[in-house]
C-alpha cells in the first residue's frame, strides 16, 4: 500500500535535485559572464551566500575548481572554461526541451532558428520567408555567426540548421567535424571565388583578377576566434598574397570597409544590390571551387517550416541568372 506515495516521492526528489543541478549550472554561467558574485546575486534577488554555496557545492561534486577566487574578484579556472563550455550545452537543451514539449505544443512547432556564414543570400531568404509567416505565434532567428558556431549551434540543436562552405583546403577537415558531431551536409550550389571591392577601387577596372594583383591590397576577412584553425575560414584561398589583413565580425562593419577602404573580400560571387550597393564582384583566377549549402542535425527531422527555408534557398539561387558566378545544385533544381 505504500509503494505509490514511495515512488512519487523518490520521483519528487529526482526532479528537484535535477532543478537544483539546472539551477546551479545557471549560476556558473550567469557569474563567469559578470565576472562577480555580488552582481549576480543582486541581479538574481538571492543571497550572496546562498549563490556561493550552490557553486561549492557544485565544485564539490564534479571534484574541480570551477573559479578562481580572491581579493581582486572571480575569473574562470582552466577546468572552469572547459566546464562552462559544456554548463551552456546543457541548460540550453535543457530550455529547448521545456518550450518543445512542456509548452504550447502549437507555439513550438512554429518555431525556426538557422545559423549562417555571412551571405547575404540566407539573409534575403530570410526575410523572404519571415514576410510570408507574420503570424504572432511564430519565433524565427537567424545568426549570422562564426564557422565553428554554426557547426555546435546545429549539434547542439539550438538551430534547425547551419549554412556554410566547403572548399578544396577545408572540405576534408569540415567533413570529419560534421562526422563528429553528427551532421550531414547538402550542397545548395558551387561557385567560383570572387573578389569584392567598390566600385572606384583600381581592381574594379579588371574584368578578371589574377592572384598576383592582390598583392598591394589589404584583405577582409571574418573573424573566427583565436582558436580556429585556418579551415573555419568563411574565406577561400588563405594563402592569398596580400598587403595586411583586417578581421571584422559582423556584416555591416564588413560592408563599411568594402565601401570606404581599399581592400578586398574573396567570398561567392553572390550578392545583393540592396546590401552591397557600391560594391562589385570580380571573378578571381583560380581553380578553386566554393560548394556552399547547409547541414542539419542526422537525428533530427527537419520540420515543415526549416523545409520552407531550405525552398526559399533554392529558389534565390536557381533565379540568380549569371551561371558564370554559380552552379545550383541538383537539389535546388529539383525545387524549380
Amino acid at each position: 500500500m505504500l509503494r505509490k506515495p514511495q515512488v512519487k516521492a523518490i520521483e519528487q526528489s529526482t526532479n528537484e535535485e535535477a532543478n537544483m543541478r539546472l539551477q546551479q549550472l545557471r549560476y556558473v554561467i550567469a557569474v563567469a559572464e559578470a565576472g562577480s558574485i555580488n552582481a549576480v546575486a543582486h541581479t538574481l534577488f538571492v543571497s550572496q551566500s546562498s549563490l556561493s554555496v550552490a557553486i561549492k557545492e557544485l565544485e564539490a561534486e564534479m571534484g574541480i575548481s570551477i573559479f578562481n577566487r580572491s581579493s581582486r574578484g572571480i575569473s574562470l579556472t582552466s577546468e572552469g572554461v572547459e566546464f562552462l563550455s559544456y554548463a551552456r550545452q546543457v541548460v540550453e537543451q535543457a530550455d529547448l526541451l521545456q518550450s518543445r514539449y512542456a509548452g504550447d505544443r502549437t507555439s513550438a512547432s512554429r518555431r525556426l532558428s538557422v545559423s549562417s556564414q555571412h551571405y547575404a543570400f540566407a539573409v534575403n531568404a530570410f526575410i523572404d520567408f519571415v514576410s510570408e509567416h507574420d503570424d504572432g505565434s511564430c519565433e524565427f532567428t537567424l545568426r549570422e555567426t562564426r564557422t565553428a558556431d554554426v557547426i555546435e549551434d546545429v549539434r547542439g540543436f539550438r538551430s534547425d540548421l547551419g549554412i556554410l562552405y566547403l572548399g578544396t583546403s577545408n572540405e576534408r577537415a569540415l567533413q570529419r567535424r560534421f562526422d563528429e558531431a553528427g551532421l550531414t551536409f547538402t550542397s545548395l550550389f558551387k561557385a567560383r571565388p570572387h573578389v569584392f571591392v567598390h566600385e572606384g577601387h583600381p581592381l574594379a577596372r579588371l574584368g578578371t583578377v589574377r592572384v598576383k594583383d592582390l598583392a598591394r591590397w589589404p584583405r577582409y576577412t571574418f573573424e573566427q576566434g583565436p582558436q580556429s584553425s585556418l579551415f573555419y575560414s568563411e574565406e577561400p584561398l588563405s594563402t592569398l598574397p596580400h598587403e595586411r589583413r583586417i578581421v571584422a565580425s559582423d556584416r555591416a562593419t564588413m560592408t563599411s570597409l568594402l565601401r570606404d577602404y581599399e581592400g578586398f573580400l574573396v567570398s561567392t560571387g553572390v550578392r545583393s544590390d540592396e546590401m552591397y550597393s557600391g560594391i562589385v564582384s570580380l571573378p578571381l583566377e583560380t581553380d578553386e571551387v566554393m560548394n556552399v549549402g547547409y547541414v542539419v542535425h542526422s537525428e533530427r527531422r527537419l520540420s515543415e517550416l526549416a523545409r520552407t527555408y531550405i525552398k526559399k534557398l533554392n529558389a534565390l539561387i536557381v533565379g540568380f541568372d549569371d551561371q558564370s558566378v554559380l552552379v545550383p545544385s541538383k537539389g535546388a533544381l529539383r525545387d524549380r
